[in-house]
């Protein structure tokens, strides 16, 4: 995404300046950094996903300046006579505690950038800010963010702008994750030792990400360090956790594994009971990511995650839970302008509860995804930047499953599998029009295609099973979806202050069928079919963004309205688990949700943090739920404030 612009002769040869910015120390990739022309009227842009940037300019002699927050900015002079390539290393910044606090330049990001209604979490952040029994936890720490409502005590599930909690799509390095909690929600599966960046979109989502209705959640785990071998370990109270990276060749590749385990399930053994003494309780998760620069123009990625709880009562009851993914990337540059990413992304979501009486029962659902991801970058010029890309998203989910031990007399009926296949692709651009005018568009066409093999049902009015289609394999049953426009302006006053509008609309395919307002290990997913309809989100927002004292202090006010299409709710005494014909339990209606979010936050200085509040509505309609009218939805919360102050006593002690 460029911003600003430059006025140049037409005609005039240009030539491109790119590279990669990362960390000196580590050899991190530093995602939007800010790359800036002194004397062109801060003509620039800044670094993608993978640290890359490229900029085109007239032939001549320029002083580019290179910065990150909390990072000392580097100049380089240049005399730009043909293309260059730049790999540039930033020194993280020394901060001294005392009267006066230095922390490096900062870019009024917040205030120029199109972005709006976007919360970007950074490791130190997480560090600090210990959320249940002293442990770090991402998921924790956004939903002291405006906007964002916590799903209820020791849940790990949260709602954005009025939506669901399954309109949140949770990426992690581009993988879905479909249950994000450990312990029953107490702790969610991401290990801050793993983390590296976390970005929630929650106002202006761009055109490459989609299948969810309020918001992404975008993570990415840390690269390893290139330069030298280390090893980090946390210890808490119920857990404790360790990560090793280092290189794999200096300068060329790294890796990182990264673990953690709770123990309280140790000191059960001390228990005079002996069936507390037999009862297994903990969690671990595994994360593992590595990466190798095979020359200048190619690069690929591996990474995966593993995590279970396992939750066991003496030799009566059992009940386990997981998620595995897997995401291989390889960035390549076509050119000093053309830069791509192509994705092969792997996810599966299940669990198993083992009930051992009379016979051991096991009852087990699992959704399984393979994604084919392709995304391109055009550095056209200083104007314009252009995406485009698609996706390719295989869905093989088992909604329940039931098996008995041999000799009981009971055979349980099989549930089919459901399978869709969702088709996304995009195209949209980051436009500078002027100096004080910016503007994003782009189209994304959603669509979603049941296939078989699978049995598909259909019902009459009275939610009565009329007919039975039977789908072969490979074969379309029904394709829904449609185009989704995304829109973002921004006019900038000056570089303190700017005012900025967007619209979205997403097409939702997956729902999660669940009785309760909170995430649980045992909820369902179910595809959109010949009977339930896509969710559709139109979203629209206006905000004002202002700075003070040198971007010391930002503060924003956005206010916004989203529509809410083929919402889902449920019959009463609908049963849920274990039911082929559950779409008949299930029925349709409409929401909406408004509200304004006001936030205040000190960037830097021993004391530093924000304050934020959400004064909103959310309401719900369904022709057979209060007979018609509106209600408010069951996470409705008209008022919402959230206090977050970090205080450094000293370099180690943080208060």
């Amino acid at each position: 995404m460029t911003f600003f612009i430059s006025v140049v002769a037409v005609g005039q040869q240009k030539y491109v300046i790119s590279g990669t910015i990362k960390d000196v120390a580590t050899g991190e990739d530093l995602i939007g950094a800010t790359i800036v022309v002194d004397g062109m009227s801060n003509t620039g842009t800044i670094s993608n996903s993978y640290g890359f940037f490229s900029i085109s300019l007239p032939e001549n002699s320029y002083k580019i300046r290179f910065q990150f927050v909390g990072y000392e900015t580097q100049f380089i002079q240049i005399n730009l006579t043909e293309n260059k390539r730049l790999d540039i290393e930033l020194k993280e910044k020394s901060i001294e505690l005392g009267n006066i606090v230095i922390t490096g330049e900062r870019a009024d990001r917040n205030v120029t950038s199109i972005e709006m209604g976007n919360v970007k979490i950074t490791p130190k952040q997480i560090e600090s800010i210990p959320v249940i029994f002293g442990e770090q936890d991402i998921l924790k720490t956004i939903q002291l963010t405006p906007g964002v409502k916590s799903a209820g005590e020791g849940n790990s599930g949260f709602h954005v702008r009025g939506g669901g909690i399954d309109q949140n799509m949770i990426l992690l390095d581009e993988a879905p994750v479909y249950n994000a909690s450990h312990l029953l929600g107490f702790f969610s599966v991401f290990n801050s030792e793993a983390i590296k960046s976390a970005n929630l979109m929650k106002g202006s989502i761009p055109a490459e990400f989609g299948g969810r209705a309020s918001s992404v959640f975008d993570i990415k785990m840390k690269e390893g360090n290139m330069k030298k071998f280390g090893v980090t370990g946390n210890v808490g109270l119920i857990s404790s956790s360790v990560a090793v990276e280092g290189p794999i060749v200096k300068d060329k590749g790294s890796f990182i594994v990264s673990g953690r385990r709770t123990y309280a399930d140790m000191f059960l053994v001390f228990s005079k009971k002996e069936d507390i003494r037999n009862t297994t309780l903990y969690f671990y998760d595994l994360n593992l990511k590595s990466n190798y620069k095979i020359n200048k123009n190619n690069r690929i990625y591996l990474s995966g995650y593993f995590g279970r709880d396992n939750f066991g009562f003496s030799n009566e009851f059992g009940f386990d839970w997981g998620s595995i993914t897997g995401t291989f990337r390889w960035n390549h540059n076509f050119s000093e302008k053309l830069f791509s990413n192509t994705s092969l992304i792997l996810s599966n979501y299940s669990y198993e509860i083992n009930i051992m009486d009379e016979a051991e029962i096991t009852i087990g659902s699992e959704i399984r995804d393979l994604n084919f991801k392709q995304d391109f970058t055009y550095y056209a010029n200083t104007q314009n930047t252009i995406k485009f890309g698609g996706n390719v998203i295989y869905h093989n989910i088992l909604p329940g499953e039931i098996s008995v031990s041999e000799g009981f007399g009971f055979k349980p009926d099989d549930i089919p599998r459901r399978r869709a296949i969702e088709w996304a692709g995009y195209v949209s651009n980051s436009q500078s029009i002027s100096e004080h005018f910016k503007i994003y568009y782009g189209l994304r066409l959603a669509l979603c295609s049941n296939v078989g093999p699978g049995e598909y049902y259909e019902f009459n009015e009275n939610g009565e099973l009329t007919n039975t289609v039977e789908v072969k394999d490979f074969k379309f049953m029904k394709t829904q979806g449609g185009v989704e426009p995304r829109l973002g302006v921004n006019y900038i006053f000056s570089s303190k202050s700017s005012v900025k509008a967007s619209y979205n609309r997403i097409y939702q395919f997956l729902h999660l069928l669940s009785n309760s307002t909170t995430t649980t290990p045992t909820d369902l997913w179910l595809p959109s079919s010949n009977n339930v309809k896509p969710q559709i989100s139109d979203q629209i927002s206006l905000g004002y963004f202002r700075n003070f004292k040198d971007n010391e202090f930002e503060t924003s006010l956005e206010v916004y309205y989203k529509d809410l299409k083929n919402q889902i709710d449920y019959k009463n005494g609908a049963e849920l688990v274990y039911n082929s014909t559950v779409e008949s339990e299930l029925v349709y209606g409409r929401g909406w949700a408004y509200g304004v979010e006001l936030m205040v936050k000190r960037n830097f200085g021993r004391l530093n943090g924000w304050v934020s509040y959400t004064w909103s509505k959310t309401m719900r309609q369904f022709d057979k739920i209060n007979k018609g009218n509106p209600f408010p939805a069951r996470h409705d919360r008209m008022h919402d404030i959230s206090v977050v102050g970090m205080y450094d006593l000293t370099r180690k002690l943080k208060l």
